[in-house]
């Protein structure tokens, strides 16, 4: 119900009340979550529900290491920001998500503290599609980070050999380009450049 419709209901009052009270629940079991979450464990809390993550085929750790052992010292190396991969928690306002990889400018990441568990949500983000995740990789997830000022989202499909860059334009993700050759050239991570071939050979 869009919110213009809501504020027309007689019965505001009522759903309001349904609202509340869906969202305390929901919020009790996200705590759950955050107190129960295993370090050892991918897992993402998503519109209520707790999803676990099985086992990575070699395909996408490869694809994965591939693109992280070019972003991480081109970060560092440049005092760009901080890079993080596969087991960090990323805190959104009602979802929580570890990102296959991600990177912070160091505007946002100065303040990050040595014991910090979870993290607001980064500028870059990089998803590698399984057929477990891919719905949600196209869905919750884009739209989430959208809303949350991602400035750019790469889908990696190991399966097809290709790359999708979206950039953020108005509080959602639009499509760049789609690349299957050459090189990928990030909008947000200064001169970050890779070549397509050295990440799926």
């Amino acid at each position: 119900m869009l919110v213009t419709d809501l504020f027309q209901a007689p019965n505001l009052r009522e759903i309001l009340d349904e609202l509340e009270k869906a969202w305390a629940d929901e919020q009790n079991r996200r705590h759950e979550f955050w107190a129960d979450v295993d370090e050892n464990q991918k897992a993402e809390f998503i519109m209520g529900e707790i999803v676990y993550h099985s086992p990575i085929y070699g395909r996408h750790w490869r694809a994965s290491t591939r693109i992280t052992r070019r972003l991480i010292p081109y970060v560092y190396d440049n005092n760009l920001g901080e890079v993080a991969y596969e087991k960090v928690m990323i805190r959104l306002t009602r979802n929580d998500y570890e990102p296959d990889i991600c990177f912070w400018r160091k505007e946002k990441s100065i303040d990050f503290g040595a014991k910090q568990s979870a993290f607001p949500a980064p500028d870059f983000v990089v998803e590698i599609l399984s057929d477990s995740t891919k719905d949600r990789d196209y869905g919750i997830k884009m739209t989430d980070y959208a809303l949350h000022d991602v400035k750019e989202y790469w889908i990696v499909d190991t399966e097809h050999h290709s790359i999708e860059q979206y950039i953020l334009k108005n509080k959602s993700f639009e499509l760049s380009q789609k690349l299957k050759e050459g090189f990928i050239t990030s909008d947000i991570i200064e001169r970050f450049s890779i070549s397509i071939k050295e990440i799926f050979e």
